[in-house]
């Protein structure tokens, strides 16, 4: 059994089984050959949308729009839709918009308050930065700076949304408060903030996780009524955990690399994951490993190695018990730490830039 909702991922995540469930569609050969090309979207890492052929046939202006709910640090997991959206932006020279739930977070969390919520969206958006979007073409804002724009919009929203459906697609009960309830509606609020901006029907793609489609499917089913043309979104799954198969997690920190651990703390996290290994040299030289189940293989699949000729040769030494699991380690963690010790560099620069990024709507 597996648990795919907007605050808890657990289990095995069946990614096909969710594509029934969620009522999404899933990439196929001829949509992905009207998309730049990509190693996420080759790898069917980015697997599933709602109406993306229908925002690229139609040639008219679109935005992109994605989020962070700010509870904790940023590990690689987060940055995986974030690289994708810097990309399209880098390909199509879209403006992104970047929602920082820190209402979200203070409503699910109870550990957490407002003031908590905001610090953590400041310091996240330091992430954000580094990875080197456009501040001309990029808004990355909080949610409780802007009510002044969301709430008209968001109240729009909730009056088209009963209590009935809230309950159904979130399974929220009678203990639930009611903010968490009605939070929904200010996750909307930004796939129609061009439009009500402009004046004018202005579509946004929204390239995120698959798990925050709970959330769209409610949006989508207000767009019309309300006068807004329909979000469209492209889904990515979710990076497994060091430990296994669930998602990493930003409450369990052995499961995750941050990007803001040090050189050994990444290193003794990687040389500590689950692999796909046998249980002795002699087995795995004799009958090979399984990459399919291995979180290190999960790593360069996902994110640390974007050559396909590459990844496929991990794939098959490790198959073919010529590449032990020690060793694959290794070279797992020299990439991520040549990755993080850039980043964070990057990350530092960004507090001189954080004006340029974070502003009013």
């Amino acid at each position: 059994m597996f648990k795919v909702t907007p605050w808890e991922v657990s289990g095995k995540i069946d990614y096909q089984k969710l594509i029934e469930e969620f009522g999404v569609s899933e990439i196929t050969d001829e949509l992905l050959q009207k998309l730049p090309d990509h190693f996420m979207l080759r790898r069917r890492i980015f697997y599933a949308h709602r109406d993306l052929d229908k925002i690229i046939d139609a040639r008219e202006k679109f935005y992109l729009y994605t989020g962070r709910g700010p509870s904790g640090k940023i590990h690689i997991g987060h940055l995986l839709p974030w690289v994708f959206n810097l990309f399209l932006q880098k390909e199509w020279g879209t403006e992104l918009y970047f929602q920082l739930t820190d209402d979200e977070k203070f409503l699910f969390n109870e550990d957490l308050s407002l003031e908590d919520t905001k610090r953590l969206a400041y310091d996240n958006a330091l992430d954000i930065i580094a990875l080197g979007f456009d501040p001309e073409k990029t808004t990355i804002f909080l949610d409780t700076d802007n009510m002044n724009v969301l709430y008209p919009i968001a109240i729009k929203v909730a009056k088209r949304v009963t209590f009935s459906t809230a309950k159904a697609v979130f399974g929220f009960d009678s203990s639930t408060n009611i903010g968490s309830i009605f939070y929904t509606s200010i996750q909307s609020a930004p796939a129609f903030l061009l439009s009500e901006i402009e004046k004018k029907s202005v579509r946004c793609l929204i390239p995120c996780a698959i798990d925050q489609d709970p959330h769209f499917r409610v949006t989508r089913d207000v767009a019309e009524p309300l006068g807004y043309p329909k979000p469209a979104s492209i889904y990515c799954k979710l990076l497994p955990s060091l430990t296994g198969n669930e998602k990493m997690s930003s409450s369990s920190p052995e499961s995750s690399i941050f990007t803001t651990d040090d050189e050994e703390q990444v290193r003794k996290k990687i040389m500590n994951a689950f692999t796909g290994g046998a249980a002795t040299v002699k087995e795995q030289r004799l009958h090979g490993g399984n990459p399919e189940v291995c979180a290190v293989y999960s790593y360069y699949y996902f994110f640390f190695e974007p050559d396909d000729s590459k990844v496929r040769g991990i794939h098959d030494r490790c198959r073919s018990g010529s590449l032990l699991c020690g060793e694959c380690k290794a070279m797992l963690a020299e990439k991520v730490n040549s990755f993080l010790t850039e980043h964070r560099k990057k990350r530092e620069k960004a507090r001189d830039h954080i004006d340029d990024f974070v502003k009013k709507l």
